[in-house]
């Protein structure tokens, strides 16, 4: 009887696998390694969700951003487009720009260039950017610049003033009669920060005297003498019962070693210590001398329009969670600054800033404010409210770096810190461009590929294959080739 055991298999043995599938003698042959299709695995699988998402967060979020960025630059492109006279200078605008609370100037030009500097080259108008590496310096520079104006104006000031280059090319260009585009002006302010020294600068610079106020005079208490570091000197010289004189006079050698070794250690100390950068210039006028403030002659009746710039900018490792948000939602940045600063470039429509008098059915109304100064040029006789200017990009405050709160017991202003406060005559004459219900709609059908350039009809859509073989160098696109001049055949044309 044969054995039971040897004749069947046990139940849980394992089928024998196949045999691999031999290679491809083609892949074989060129010597490349058997490529077997399968799903990838687990961890692979989680590894490239993750990364495929964040990848395409990205794409899509870059793509709506130059398609929000195209369609306000294609807004103001026909500005580019009218003729300009050859004795008139370009419309200028005025970019105010300071490093954020907590950073470095880079950061706040790279945000210039990334939103606001496209639409202004679409439109092919000239900008002054005036520059603030540490606080204060754009509200120096801004009350500086608005007393040059009362000079030209014929205001006296005993200040002895050098011309700059800048001065010296404009007289120029006026003697030569070369003039400004007409058309209106404005400025451009980017961030909450940068927005607070603006309006500081501006009361400053039009309620402010011309020459500088004179330097508080500090008394200097003079110590009185008093005998006991003589007594101690007699003491050390007097010999002393038991001890002999050049004893005594060891004992005070050491003691002056010790003095010495001392003092360069102080020395040493103070070197070290890193010196505090000059700031800048103290303000001519503080807030509270505002309503006493004598309204400068040559002030004008309303202001060039201003416009204030978003500027988000938040540091530190815990917020990192925030910071990746924005970074994946730059497209709606861009397209909030894009409306700003298209509609001071256009400017088409503008309206004074609100305050707590103004209702929503009276926005392009004038201001509820009189603007008529009092005879004698006081404010005392002025209502104050709270104002539209007061309350501009106030979130981006609760972001800033907390060195940036610490306050020194000699500083006695600080412009990031402190409360924005306006005087009614100048809040009233400050004005805010926006965007006209025709651009608005212009705008909506430009983003719907539905209009072009004012003028222009759109051109048909290039190949991404095309685009592609343009980008890298191998050919040309018909835009290029049209401007291109056409030479004729000159080949043996002078041999005779």
């Amino acid at each position: 009887m044969a054995d039971s055991s040897n004749s069947a298999a046990p139940a849980g043995a394992a089928k024998p696998q196949a045999a691999p599938k031999p290679p491809n003698p083609v892949f074989k042959m060129m010597g490349l390694p058997n490529i077997r299709f399968k799903l990838p695995s687990r961890n692979w699988m989680i590894f490239l969700t993750i990364t495929g998402s964040f990848a395409g967060a990205i794409i899509y979020d870059r793509r709506e951003k130059r398609r929000s960025q195209q369609k306000w630059c294609e807004l103001v492109a026909h500005l580019a487009k009218e003729p300009l006279p050859v004795e008139e200078m370009r419309r200028r605008l005025t970019v105010y720009l300071a490093a954020p609370p907590g950073d470095g100037l880079k950061v706040a030009r790279d945000h210039f260039k990334e939103y606001v500097k496209p639409i202004l080259t679409a439109a092919a108008l000239d900008y002054t950017v005036v520059e603030g590496r540490r606080e204060g310096q754009v509200r120096a520079s801004t009350a500086e610049n608005i007393r040059k104006l009362r000079r030209k104006a014929g205001e006296s000031s005993t200040d002895a003033h050098k011309p700059s280059v800048d001065e010296v090319v404009l007289a120029t260009r006026e003697s030569i009669g070369i003039t400004d585009e007409p058309g209106p002006k404005g400025d451009l302010v980017i961030g909450r920060h940068t927005w607070k020294e603006y309006v500081r600068g501006l009361h400053e610079g039009w309620l402010g005297p011309m020459d500088a106020p004179a330097p508080p005079v500090v008394d200097v208490p003079v110590p009185e003498m008093s005998e006991e570091p003589i007594q101690e000197i007699a003491a050390v010289d007097a010999p002393v019962e038991g001890q002999s004189q050049v004893e005594t006079l060891e004992t005070l050698e050491k003691k002056i070693e010790e003095e010495k070794k001392e003092e360069a250690k102080a020395e040493e100390k103070k070197e070290e210590k890193p010196s505090k950068p000059a700031g800048p210039t103290p303000a001519y006028i503080t807030t509270a001398e505002y309503p006493s403030a004598h309204l400068a002659p040559s002030l004008p009746q309303s202001f060039d329009s201003s416009v204030p710039i978003e500027f988000p900018h938040i540091l530190g490792f815990l917020n990192t969670p925030i910071r990746m948000y924005r970074y994946l939602n730059q497209r709606h940045l861009a397209e909030d600054i894009g409306r700003e600063v298209a509609s001071l470039v256009l400017a088409n429509s503008s309206r004074p800033y609100r305050d707590d008098s103004f209702s929503a059915d009276s926005e392009l109304s004038g201001a509820a404010v009189d603007s008529t100064p009092s005879p004698d040029g006081s404010a005392t006789d002025v209502p104050r409210g709270t104002y539209e200017q007061q309350i501009a990009l106030e979130k981006e405050e609760k972001e800033w770096h907390k060195s940036v709160r610490k306050r020194e017991e000699d500083e006695l202003e600080r412009e990031w810190l402190d409360d924005i406060v306006l005087d009614p005559r100048i809040a009233s004459r400050m004005n805010i461009t926006i965007l006209s219900p025709e651009d608005e709609a212009r705008s909506k059908r430009i983003a719907e590929q539905k209009e072009y350039i004012l003028g222009e009809e759109r051109p048909a859509p290039v190949p991404f294959w095309k685009s592609m073989w343009i980008k890298y160098g191998y050919g040309e696109d018909e835009e290029t080739i049209r401007r291109k001049p056409i030479y004729g055949n000159y080949d043996g044309e002078f041999d005779a």
